[in-house]
């Protein structure tokens, strides 16, 4: 597998939808509930400061993606915030580090100065070592920040880098 991380084109919009929709319905990661939909897929990561896929060269097929926004407004704008999603059957595979490291990059030339993360689950040490291998700093545990698909609550670990 050679992987490329490129600018999301409309193309491929089913292939980011169901990568999201697996993560969505994994309820240990992302915070939303709601499945896209083609329409809502379309206003989703079109409305992002930058949205990126990770492609095998080879078999030109989607394996991950990300998206970039602020993460806040106004004198707070220049913070980043962002979202990483990989297909279930290629995670730990490094897709991630390289969406990550994309990223990092990507953040930095669209004029952010810090990329944070609000909402890392404490028990994803999968990508809790990631961000610390690739120089994010922990900012502190939130106790109970994160509902599980399931309904118990664990803990959120927010980290930060900067650019």
């Amino acid at each position: 597998m050679e992987i490329c991380i490129r600018k999301y084109q409309d193309k491929d919009l089913m292939s980011a939808i169901a990568i999201w929709n697996q993560v969505v319905e994994d309820g240990v990661a992302f915070p939303q509930e709601d499945f896209l939909t083609e329409e809502t897929g379309r206003s989703f990561f079109g409305s992002q400061t930058y949205t990126a896929v990770a492609e095998d060269i080879l078999s030109g097929e989607i394996c991950g993606l990300y998206i970039l926004h602020p993460n806040n407004v106004g004198r707070c704008g220049h913070i980043a915030n962002a979202s990483y999603a990989v297909r279930e059957s290629l995670r730990g595979q490094h897709i991630g580090e390289k969406l990550v490291s994309d990223c990092l990059v990507r953040a930095g030339e669209c004029g952010f100065r810090v990329l944070q993360f609000n909402a890392v689950v404490a028990t994803n040490t999968h990508a809790r070592h990631l961000y610390e291998r690739l120089g994010f700093t922990q900012l502190g545990t939130i106790p109970g920040g994160f509902r599980m698909k399931d309904g118990h609550y664990e803990d959120i670990c927010p980290y930060y880098h900067e650019l």
